[in-house]
């Protein structure tokens, strides 16, 4: 058995050379046992022979198997080196084993290296810092940080960039980095007494934080999936969230309860610029797409309307999902799906995993068509002409967007989507072949299963509609 002893838990360099000696000498990955020793001599002591660069016991390797080390040696994992021995002693014989993604090893290495490039990634986004006494100097920093895998080392390049002129410490068990604003350097990790108490900027960030957190957006399960608790402890602001989780129901119940007030429609219009901004080129981005739709003239019905509502979501949604028109709730708060049919909407998406924040969502005609009946607008179904002359729009959203897959909600979104009148009970769950390289997907619009009186059809209708959602969006991550 040939023993290696690493001079410490990240020593990348001392592996690489202890590999390349050994696999110089045909040393079998059972025959080789890796430790690491902190500091004691090595039980190996092998110069590392003058081989080129690039070379490892006289074969070459890629790059890419290179960078692959370099970050699976961060995980915690006490078999990495072994796993990445064992890689390079197979290198030889499949030179192309990293494409090889079924391949065991493989895929375990990549996981390995997938879990360091999270772990880092965690590290930029949760580091806090806290000012301390600085003894006849500038202003210092101390943060106290505890990453899931050795990545310190790593990743303190970035917060030196980040914060050049700014002399900092970041304490993690592992290793401590320290920035003076000219130099790096790193001493032995330090323990959680060390972590510096709160400084007087928290209470005012604890305060931001408050008041930009929306009870009606939260999605507990991916709060935590990319903030995960394991950090909280280090994020002033964390000590919130349990309150503001626990209180969330209660204020989105009374933010819904509290319908919003119907603006003066004569100040509204008055205070709407006239100019046909639907007019000449098209528009090349979604934020003016949302100022043409408001100034839109192209059918009468922006009169009788507060504003125009445009689409809403990621410039590069992968998902696009389009509805027939707003409603009295969208038309007053110019956002598309907020009201009744909105929330059934939500409901549908969360049933089916579908994340709202990374589809687009619009509709096939962005101005409100209604009747009033008394003080109460009721809705009427838009026209094709109408629906027609909105199209100007979605294309414009479809060509900013150019998403992978298309939803279209209801018959009128069907027409605008697909160019023709569309049964969607005979076409819903397929996928349609679209002109712009995307795929439609048509499904009942949320209004409908509203209306539905029967409660067992009530009920088949909302598992169509989930479903249809859910193969949009295996068709959108299949395409991605």
């Amino acid at each position: 058995m040939r023993v290696v002893r690493l001079a410490s838990e990240t020593d990348f360099d001392g592996w690489r050379a202890a590999a390349r000696a050994l696999r110089a000498e045909a040393a079998a990955p059972a025959e080789v046992l890796w430790t690491v020793d902190g500091g004691q001599a090595s039980l190996f002591p092998v110069e590392a022979p003058q081989t080129p660069a690039g070379k490892l016991g006289g074969f070459k390797v890629s790059r890419a198997f290179v960078d692959l080390a370099g970050r699976v040696a961060l995980h915690r994992s006490p078999e990495r080196f072994d796993l990445l021995y064992r890689l390079l002693w197979r290198l030889e014989a499949t030179p192309r084993l990293l494409e090889i993604a079924s391949d065991p090893d493989v895929a375990r290495a990549l996981d390995m290296e997938s879990q360091v490039n999270r772990a880092a990634h965690k590290m930029k986004a949760f580091v806090r810092f806290r000012e301390v006494a600085a003894q006849d100097g500038p202003e210092a920093f101390v943060a106290w940080f505890e990453p899931a895998h050795r990545v310190t080392e790593a990743t303190a390049p970035f917060f030196t960039r980040r914060f050049a002129n700014m002399a900092f410490s970041i304490l993690t068990p592992d290793v401590c980095a320290h920035w003076d604003t000219r130099a790096l350097s790193f001493t032995p990790g330090a323990d959680p007494a060390d972590a510096p108490a709160g400084d007087d900027l928290e209470a005012y960030w604890r305060t931001y934080f408050a008041s930009t957190f929306n009870p009606a957006r939260l999605r507990t399960a991916t709060m935590v999936r990319e903030m995960p608790k394991r950090y909280w402890r280090n994020l002033p602001e964390a000590s919130l969230i349990p309150e503001m989780t626990r209180a969330a129901g209660d204020r989105t119940t009374a933010m819904v309860e509290k319908a919003p007030t119907e603006p003066a429609r004569r100040i509204v219009r008055a205070a709407r610029p006239e100019a046909q901004a639907s007019e000449g080129a098209p528009p090349a981005s979604l934020t003016a797409v949302a100022a043409g739709v408001d100034a839109c003239r192209r059918c009468p019905l922006w009169r009788d309307a507060t504003q125009g509502v445009a689409g809403e979501g990621p410039a590069g949604a992968r998902l696009m999902v389009v509805g027939e028109q707003p409603g009295d709730q969208e038309d007053l708060a110019g956002r598309p799906f907020v009201g009744p049919a909105g929330q059934v909407f939500d409901r549908a998406l969360a049933a089916a995993g579908v994340p709202r924040d990374e589809a687009y969502v619009t509709n096939a005609v962005k101005h409100f068509k209604h009747q009033l009946r008394g003080k109460r607008r009721l809705h009427k179904t838009p026209e094709a002409p109408e629906i027609e002359a909105c199209r100007w729009w979605l294309d414009a959203e479809r060509r900013l967007v150019r998403p992978r897959v298309i939803v279209a909600m209801g018959a009128t979104a069907a027409r605008a989507v697909l160019g023709k009148a569309t049964p969607i009970g005979k076409l819903r769950g397929q996928a349609l072949q679209l002109e712009d390289q995307a795929q439609g997907v048509v499904t009942w619009h949320p209004s409908y299963l509203l209306r539905v009186p029967d409660a067992e059809a009530k009920a088949r209708a909302e598992a169509e509609f989930i479903a249809d959602l859910k193969f949009a969006w295996s068709l959108a991550e299949a395409a991605a």
